[in-house]
């Protein structure tokens, strides 16, 4: 294994002093290793990976510095915009690392959502002509590859990729674990949430840890699956899918159970919810601060005030709440019932240990939804 130590104290060596990207379960020691060493300025988590890619590229006009942008295998959808249109060699010939965690490698078990990105991460480096190599989890083969890594880099003023096998790296615990204030869990709002629904409600929940509690809240009040859309894949756009339902289903409440890294990622889908004002759809924001499901590394949820965006995309009913007995109280109101309304849930971060994931396919759980829907 590699100490993320190691492999950070290469980077400094190889002048890269800059990091920009989003969380990722592979990567999440290495993360948190650069949250508790490079200062702040130099490490901003960002709210999608072609954001990193556009931070990246300022710091290059202003340095002249190589920096590093990280993420998930999943986010390379959201990074290959501003990469071949504005960072390529044929633009404007921006050099920078690359670092990806390959989920779904072939031959590697994991959960649906990443198995054809795992797939295709080399071939669509290879199609953007971006060189990489994956990475050895042999401390001694690593000066090696970072030599051939930046002279590539140097030489040519672009970019060039690092993939990450699952287990490459070694434990690292975070230091500079902000503690997040909250009265109550994620999956206890969950829960309050999932009661309070009548039963022709439909659900549209978010990536990661809310899927996941609100398919086992299901499996222990025994009451199936087929109203929830579990949006497993692709963060960020829940809101997007609960709007579209909402809009062709007039005659039932659609509630979108989001969460802030979610909602931050791919924010401008705030303004088409509010702009079109559907008075069935619910958009509940559940704020730890945190992505959670990938090591817990830090979002500005908690720093900004989401209220005030939904009121300026045009939401009509806008609350937060900090208390079970406050968002028990929302759910009864009638506003909540005829308006557009946002709903800021303060939870606390963290999941239980024993938390599993949904036994369904996503094709089971898209055809059961269908026929509730119909």
């Amino acid at each position: 294994m590699i100490r993320p130590s190691y492999f950070y104290d290469l980077l400094i060596k190889n002048g890269t002093d800059f990091f920009a990207g989003v969380p990722d379960s592979l990567l999440k020691n290495l993360c948190a290793y650069i949250t508790d060493n490079a200062p702040a300025e130099n490490h901003i988590i960002s709210a999608n990976e072609g954001s990193a890619t556009g931070l990246a590229t300022g710091y290059h006009l202003a340095t002249g510095k190589i920096p590093m942008i990280y993420m998930q295998n999943s986010g390379e959808g959201n990074m290959i915009n501003p990469l071949m249109s504005i960072a390529d060699p044929d633009v404007y010939s921006i050099p920078m690392l690359i670092v990806i965690g390959w989920r779904g490698e072939p031959g590697v078990h994991d959960e649906p959502q990443h198995v054809k990105q795992g797939k295709v991460t080399c071939e669509l480096l290879d199609a953007m002509k971006v060189p990489y190599e994956v990475l050895s989890d042999n401390e001694a083969d690593l000066p090696a590859q970072f030599e051939k890594a930046y002279k590539y880099i140097k030489d040519n003023n672009a970019q060039y990729a690092f993939v990450i096998r699952k287990g490459t790296f070694d434990d690292y615990t975070l230091q500079n674990n902000i503690p997040v204030s909250g009265n109550m869990s994620r999956e206890q709002a969950i829960e309050k949430i999932m009661l309070a629904a009548d039963e022709k409600t439909a659900f549209v929940s978010t990536t990661g840890m809310i899927s996941r509690e609100l398919y086992e809240l299901r499996d222990k009040y025994n009451m199936g699956h087929d109203r929830d859309f579990l949006t497993v894949g692709g963060m960020g756009h829940a809101s997007q899918i609960a709007l579209s339902i909402a809009m062709q289903k007039k005659d039932r409440a659609v509630f979108c159970v989001d969460g802030d890294g979610a909602s931050i990622m791919q924010m401008g889908g705030m303004a088409t919810i509010g702009s079109r004002k559907p008075s069935n759809y619910v958009h509940f924001v559940l704020n730890n601060g945190a992505h959670d499901s990938v090591g817990g590394q830090p979002t500005v949820g908690r720093e900004i005030n989401l209220c005030k965006i939904a009121e300026g995309c045009g939401y009509e009913n806008v609350i937060k709440v900090s208390t079970l007995e406050e968002l028990d109280a929302v759910l009864k109101q009638e506003d909540t019932k005829q308006k557009l309304t946002f709903i800021e849930v303060l939870v606390t971060k963290g999941a239980r240990k024993d938390l599993g994931r949904p036994k369904s396919t996503p094709v089971e759980n898209k055809n059961a939804l269908m026929k509730f829907l119909k």
